[in-house]
């Protein structure tokens, strides 16, 4: 089993951005962790701020994962392009937030992605992403 992950706008800055709402760990430590808890699956990882290198990635990861796990951040509630991204590849997509988006902003309550998901995991912090890479096995 081959999945990738993508972090979107800001999530290079967890363990120091608003630690209330998404906690102390930095997510290259989470990695490992995920790594080590998961030995019988390749992991890759790839960050951006940019929405149209995001869609660059899930474009080329096309055929070359058996999953994604996709947090777009604030893309997800803004970003038609990524949504039709994760419409257009053969690939699937688990959406994952680390806070539980439905009880923040109104802004914050739509996605652009979910439609197309094969599912969407929120609120249970950093093991949002624990529980997307269970749910490809």
């Amino acid at each position: 089993m081959k999945l990738l992950i993508i972090n979107g706008p800001n999530l290079n800055l967890l363990g120091n951005r608003e630690p209330g709402t998404y906690g102390n760990e930095t997510f290259e430590s989470y990695f490992q962790k995920l790594q080590e808890n998961f030995p019988n699956v390749e992991l890759d990882y790839y960050q951006s701020n940019i929405e149209g290198e995001i869609i660059n990635r899930l474009q080329a990861a096309d055929g070359e994962f058996d999953g994604i796990v996709l947090n777009a951040a604030a893309y997800t509630h803004t970003s038609i392009g990524i949504g039709d991204a994760v419409k257009a590849i053969s690939t699937p997509v688990v959406e994952v937030h680390i806070s539980n988006t439905a009880a923040r902003e109104e802004f914050r309550h739509r996605s652009f992605i979910a439609p197309n998901a094969k599912g969407v995991i929120l609120g249970f912090g950093l093991q949002s992403y624990e529980l997307a890479v269970r749910s490809f096995l």
